[in-house]
């Protein structure tokens, strides 16, 4: 089950809830009981496949045309 996270308007403090996405915008009360809160954006993470490092050195430049310009 997703956890959002919430900061209290009222009182500054901040907490985590665990509910279902269906349920991910509906209000939360604070742990102190205060019901002005709004929920915070947060990083996912996410598992699966890695991805290899880059080998250092030799690839192209960078920039909007790709070194080309950067002589």
């Amino acid at each position: 089950m997703p956890r959002y996270e919430y900061r209290c308007r009222s009182c500054g403090s901040q907490f985590e809830l665990n509910r279902p996405m269906a349920e991910s915008g509906a209000p939360a009360s604070c742990p102190a009981g205060h019901d002005d809160t709004v929920k915070l954006l947060s990083t996912v993470a996410v598992g699966g496949a890695a991805t290899a490092p880059r080998a250092a050195g030799g690839g192209g430049g960078g920039g909007c045309c790709g070194g080309g310009c950067c002589g």
